[in-house]
């Protein structure tokens, strides 16, 4: 059995309160622009990484969606406070012999009657709901949680092709240079006609790159902006680069952090707070409820001689054969299976955590490479054997060969940045909270 966790967390209250507060206008037809975010010229915007999750929390229709459950769990919660109600009635009772009709001879009398019940039914049901509720806002945050990681990845795939974009633009405008120089040295007779063909079809494959990156960067733009919900015409200019930051986490303090914080985690303890809640109240149903009443009659004046008459009784259903032992059985089942959700989700978040945490590492090994020196020394090869080639001391299949390396090399560290970076982002969404430098 697991202890119930009633940590809120600041992070929890934020998030939510967050969520609650924003305007109603923030799902309306035209959503807003948060103030964070730039708008430099009509039909334009410059967004931060925060800014981009602010406006995402804003106007993000499954983040809404999401929000209902919190509601909806509230309304279980005032269901469950309320008493029962009172049951009231009225009737006659007449005898038409011997001349008597309902004025003289018969009865009229009222009742009301009220259900109360025993052994903590009502507190057992507001404990439940409450529990409900807790898990509801855990898992509204687990929601934000997941959906967040989406729109970090779809923000630095955006920034991952435009690094794309300006290596491929830098490939061709360097090409088309030395083309036009080759150009005019085979005119005059100092390359040949071979020569120069192979350098137009390189300029060709650059030229190409440059087009696929195009398509990318506007795929990863269109995806951004249904995450946030702008408008297609609107042009998005990111800030935040895909840049290397160094992280070094300690995975024995993730390990614990992630099975404490994690919100998904927190909703299946609630989840199994709650059907224990329901196992007692199920038991305490075996303990028949009282229903107490009270009532006054009158009679017309042919009647008896007591023409007011008051009533009060009690009712009490004698378990003799329901006790609600099937309730009890599916209660308990209940528990069971909560608790070995919450087992799964325990095992799933340990391994998460671990797999995240070995990509990293591995990924952040292959960025540090390239930043020791590989990178820069496949550009400066490519600028020798450019000049090299210039000079005559250089053949052209060196230079393309040269040009061919140098751009793998750049391709293979900006796929290595993003993939690091991506890599911390399912680091920080596996242990349910950001992850200090």
């Amino acid at each position: 059995m697991f202890r119930q966790d009633r940590r809120s967390g600041y992070s929890t209250l934020l998030l939510a309160g967050l969520l609650l507060v924003l305007p109603v206008q923030a799902w309306s037809a035209t959503p807003p622009v948060p103030p964070a975010a730039e708008q430099r010229a009509p039909g334009s915007i410059r967004l931060s990484l925060t800014d981009a999750l602010a406006l995402f929390l804003q106007q993000n229709l499954d983040v809404l969606i999401a929000k209902y459950g919190i509601e909806y769990s509230k309304g279980q919660q005032i269901t469950a406070r309320l008493f029962p109600n009172p049951v009231a009635s009225i009737g006659t009772l007449s005898s038409y012999t011997q001349g008597r009709t309902l004025s003289t001879g018969g009865q009229l009398f009222f009742q009301a009657q009220q259900l109360f019940e025993l052994a903590g039914k009502r507190g057992y049901r507001i404990e439940s709901a409450g529990f409900g509720a807790q898990s509801a806002e855990a898992a509204f945050e687990d929601a934000v949680r997941q959906l967040g990681f989406t729109v970090k990845d779809s923000y630095y795939r955006v920034q991952l092709a435009q690094r794309r974009l300006a290596l491929a633009e830098e490939n061709r405008d360097r090409f088309s240079r030395i083309l036009d120089i080759n150009t005019i040295r085979f005119k005059k007779g100092y390359i040949a006609e071979v020569d120069l063909i192979r350098i137009r079809l390189q300029m060709v494959d650059f030229h190409s790159m440059v087009i696929q990156s195009l398509q990318e960067a506007e795929s990863a733009r269109g995806d951004l902006r249904q995450l946030l919900r702008l408008s297609p015409a609107l042009t998005l200019e990111l800030t935040t680069d895909l840049e290397f930051r160094r992280l070094d986490p300690e995975i024995g303090k993730l390990r614990l952090v992630a099975v404490d914080v994690r919100p998904d985690v927190r909703s299946k303890r609630f989840t199994f707070s709650q059907r224990e809640a329901d196992l007692r109240l199920a038991q305490a149903y075996r303990v028949p409820d009282v229903t107490v009443g009270a009532g006054y009659a009158i009679q017309g004046s042919l009647g008896p001689d007591n023409p007011q008459q008051w009533a009060l009784n009690f009712g009490l259903p004698v378990p003799l054969f329901n006790r609600n032992q099937g309730g009890i059985r599916q209660a308990e089942v209940a528990v069971q299976t909560a608790e070995a959700d919450l087992n799964k989700a325990l095992n799933v978040v340990e391994n998460e955590v671990e797999v995240a945490y070995r990509n990293l590492m591995h990924s952040r090994r292959l960025v540090e490479a390239y930043v020791g020196g590989v990178l820069d020394d496949a550009r400066a090869t490519f600028t020798i054997v450019e000049r090299a080639y210039e000079r005559g001391g250089a053949t052209i299949l060196d230079l393309l060969d040269a040009a061919r390396t140098s751009r793998t090399i750049q391709q293979n560290y900006i796929e290595a940045l993003f993939n690091y970076q991506r890599n911390v982002l399912q680091l920080e969404s596996a242990v349910g909270q950001e992850i200090a430098s």
